[in-house]
């Protein structure tokens, strides 16, 4: 199963519109894939319609799908059109995910739920909804982040709520793996898009950019390439969180 190429292949990206989703939209489409870009709202449309444009452009077929994914509903609407439009999906990829800085006696019960529901729960139900869809020898990665080896505060229902997906990744390679189908996770450090600096000071942003040993903030044109590779040529790999962050934080 080597040299695995995607040209042809049916990919599924949530949160595929904007930022590394759509980088990762526009690498596949490069490579002859057929995208199913998913967006959540309505504030994101304009960008999913340029990322659709350009995956177009390069004379791939490509499917918008908006909707919350914290309704499951959504999830299960996102496979159900997919296979309206191109049949089984081959490849599926989760970029969803919220941040939220704060102190930890400051968390209300509201903020807990949401980044619960979007780091967790969308999380959960995406791979199970893979598992039931996806083709034998299909593929399935989850972008977490750095945040999970790191000692600090401040980010307890962000990195507590990716916590989780560790283990998600770990029984869904378990359980699909007689099936063909690796079940990765991506731990980035922090990005350099607008996802990042929504929460930080600018003394927290030099303190990050300070942190990695190569320095700098992680840019998503080196996460991407290392996505494409788990769920193409790298698919021995399963069952594991992949840290690269630039020496940002380290197990």
């Amino acid at each position: 199963m080597a040299n695995q190429e995607v040209n042809g292949k049916v990919v599924l990206i949530a949160g595929g519109a904007k930022n590394l989703g759509g980088l990762l939209s526009r690498d596949f489409a490069a490579q002859g894939a057929k995208l199913v870009i998913h967006y959540n709202s309505e504030s994101t449309r304009a960008e999913a319609e340029k990322t659709l444009s350009d995956v177009q452009a390069f004379g791939a077929e490509g499917l918008l799908v908006q909707g919350d994914l914290t309704q499951l509903s959504n999830i299960k609407a996102l496979f159900d059109k997919a296979e309206e439009k191109f049949g089984k999906v081959d490849i599926a990829i989760n970029t969803v995910g919220k941040v939220l800085k704060k102190p930890f006696v400051e968390t209300s019960e509201l903020e807990y739920d949401s980044m619960s529901d979007i780091n967790s729960k969308v999380a959960y139900f995406f791979i199970l909804e893979a598992g039931k869809r996806i083709n034998d020898n299909g593929k399935i990665c989850t972008v977490v982040t750095s945040l999970l080896a790191a000692y600090t505060g401040l980010y307890s229902t962000y990195a507590g709520m990716k916590a989780p997906v560790e283990h998600f990744t770990r029984a869904a390679s378990k359980e699909f793996g007689p099936r063909g189908i690796s079940v990765t996770a991506v731990a980035p450090g922090p990005m350099d898009t607008p996802f990042f600096y929504g929460q930080e000071s600018e003394d927290a942003v030099a303190y990050h950019k300070s942190a990695s040993a190569l320095g700098g903030l992680t840019d998503i044109k080196d996460i991407a390439p290392l996505i494409e590779f788990l769920v193409t040529d790298g698919w021995w790999i399963t069952g594991q969180t992949i840290f690269a962050n630039g020496g940002y934080t380290t197990r």
